[in-house]
């Protein structure tokens, strides 16, 4: 039990990977000094290192640099403990302490540090001096590594931080667990797999498909691929990731087509990562844009202005979109025979995703109602009459959803006055468009405008 105790207590510290690096620099540093001295400080020449007092800047440089930049690593990291546990939840703090990276990340930069005090000592003479040249190049060495390693820190940091990489770390630690820990499946338990479906390899998101590779290889086996999940999707290892059926020139025999194809070769035409991408994700675009909208509008935040903004740009997506068309989730090989068949984003999936969510939680602020009906009564004028249901939808949703959010008539039409500023260039706050400022006198009277 106390080796328990004691591998517990190495698993779950901060300090005892970075303190094992440090006396680890230490020995190293004492060893280079030893040979330094035996060879009588001849094995790197000064030509390499420079004189004694060229070394003693630089390692000078070298340990004030570390002594700081330890400093900062160590700050950083606490703030962002301090952060993750405000943001997404308490019990994360013993996942981030523990990570083995930081834990090597902060022990190279003590190590280095040591190393650089340590080699300072043994120099000796300002020009004619002597220098331990081996320790000196290895002080150059662990800078060098250090250096690297503060990029590589940086992004693992920035990586780990998002909620992605939080929740991923979490997942991986408890799916580890639960391979080493519980038996294997037995083979009889469960439904029989079926033979016509290629399983994921890994979890994650569907982030990129090669559907030049896909086509091809249904090609040759003369078989139809149907990706079961949508690009983005998130799929579990295991899961259903292709779903195999028999092409034209094989009729019903659905078997044949699986025996010609491989597997895994297939499965490696998809890639799964550990989020969604812009890569060939368009509608993640406008799921970040929704998040930032509907974000902003919530407590306590309370920031309407930055939810227009993000209004702006899905306004302006959706509306390239009216106009074009959709993938129509065939693909097809050079004779015209479909061989990978995909479900998409319709029209009316663009709108919900876009809309449905800002709507009802922006519905007690005007304006962001006010912006919604700008956008779909722009919209309504720009999409062909087979893509006016979803927007017509939304009005009468929003009209809905207004009315119960207000009981003074005046405020209800004043929320869904059209505006594309939220308030600030709407019929109702804005002057009238006069079209007869500097012609001749044609009886008009002064301030008969068209009425905006």
């Amino acid at each position: 039990m106390r080796l328990t105790r004691f591998v517990h207590a190495v698993r779950t510290s901060l300090w005892l990977v970075p303190l094992l690096c440090v006396l680890a620099g230490v020995l190293i540093a004492l060893g280079t000094l030893w040979l330094d001295r035996r060879s009588g400080y001849t094995l790197v020449p000064q030509s390499v290192t420079g004189t004694p007092s060229d070394a003693q800047t630089t390692l000078s440089v070298f340990a004030t640099a570390m002594a700081s930049l330890i400093s900062l690593v160590l700050t950083v990291t606490l703030v962002a403990v301090q952060l993750a546990m405000g943001q997404f939840s308490p019990r994360i703090v013993g996942a981030l302490l523990s990570d083995r990276f930081s834990q090597l990340a902060i022990g190279l930069f003590g190590a280095t540090f040591v190393v650089a005090v340590l080699t300072l000592r043994e120099i000796r003479g300002s020009d004619t001096g002597t220098v331990p040249g081996l320790t000196v190049l290895l002080a150059h060495l662990l800078m060098f590594a250090s250096l690297v390693t503060l990029i590589l820190f940086v992004h693992h940091s920035g990586q780990t931080m998002r909620a992605t990489g939080l929740i991923d770390l979490v997942g991986d630690r408890t799916r580890d667990l639960i391979a080493s820990s519980f038996p294997a499946p037995r083979a009889a338990t469960g439904p029989d797999p079926d033979p016509d479906v290629i399983p994921s390899r890994e979890p994650g998101s569907v982030v990129r498909v090669d559907r030049a590779g896909l086509i091809a290889a249904a090609r040759r086996a003369d078989c139809v691929l149907e990706l079961v999940p949508v690009v983005g999707d998130f799929v579990s290892g295991g899961a259903p990731l292709f779903r195999v059926h028999p092409g034209l020139r094989r009729g019903g025999d659905v078997a044949a087509p699986v025996a010609l194809l491989q597997a895994e070769e297939i499965a490696r035409l998809v890639l799964v990562g550990p989020e969604r991408v812009h890569t060939e994700d368009a509608p993640y675009g406008v799921r970040k844009l929704v998040d930032i909208a509907e974000r902003s509008i919530a407590q306590p935040f309370n920031d309407p202005t930055t939810t227009l903004q993000a209004l702006h740009r899905l306004h302006d997506l959706l509306r390239q979109l009216a106009v074009r068309p959709l993938p129509p989730g065939e693909d097809r090989d050079e004779d015209g025979v479909v061989r990978l068949v995909e479900r998409t984003l319709s029209w009316d999936g663009y709108v919900r995703l876009a809309f449905d969510e800002i709507r009802l939680a922006g519905a007690a602020s005007p304006q962001v109602t006010r912006r919604l009906c700008a956008a779909l009564h722009d919209l309504k004028c720009v999409a062909p009459p087979d893509r006016q249901a979803p927007l017509d939808r939304q009005q009468r949703l929003l009209t809905a959803a207004v009315h119960r959010a207000y009981e003074d008539e005046e405020d209800i039409a004043a929320a869904l006055t059209p505006d594309a500023e939220g308030i600030g260039s709407g019929a109702d706050v804005t002057t009238a468009v006069r079209l007869d400022r500097g012609t001749p006198d044609t009886g008009v009277r002064p301030g008969a405008g068209i009425p905006g």
